[in-house]
């Protein structure tokens, strides 16, 4: 087994993003995830790291920190975290939380946060593994695909 080194995302990791995205059950287009991760590499508020074994990109991680307006510190929202099945189980995902966890402190942050679908039951026991508390309060309202901002093509 080789080693894992975790690196910041590059616009050269659109691809395997896009593969792992679609293991996570997020199938996206390759040219609207370059599009995004693009805007997304340049926003001072968002991080992403990718898990590479070898030379193939194996996990990533997106988390956003956001400002809380009545308190000093941020906190983090993980967005995603996806590693190939055929790397699960090494520990490339405590890495990559690690890697925000060190993030976080690192801006002040209070508290890292995550929404984990409940069909995730496996990830539900990861998290919990690696410190998350289950808070299951969680409200979500769809909006209709008028009222979204339009994708630029």
């Amino acid at each position: 087994m080789s080693e894992i080194l975790i690196r910041q995302a590059t616009m050269t990791d659109v691809a395997p993003v896009c593969d792992l995205m679609a293991q996570l059950g997020y199938p996206v287009a390759e040219a609207l995830l370059a599009r995004r991760l693009a805007q997304l590499l340049d926003h001072p508020d968002a991080a992403h790291w990718v898990a590479l074994q070898g030379p193939r990109l194996v996990g990533v991680i997106s988390v956003h920190f956001i400002p809380q307006l009545p308190l000093a510190g941020d906190f983090a929202r993980i967005s995603y975290l996806c590693i190939d099945a055929c790397a699960q189980g090494l520990g490339i995902g405590r890495q990559l939380l690690q890697q925000v966890e060190q993030a976080a402190s690192g801006r002040g942050c209070d508290r890292i946060e995550l929404h984990c679908h409940t069909r995730r039951s496996g990830a539900h026991a990861f998290y919990e593994q690696c410190g998350f508390a289950d808070e299951p309060r969680y409200f979500c309202k769809r909006l209709p695909p008028a009222t979204r901002a339009e994708e630029p093509r």
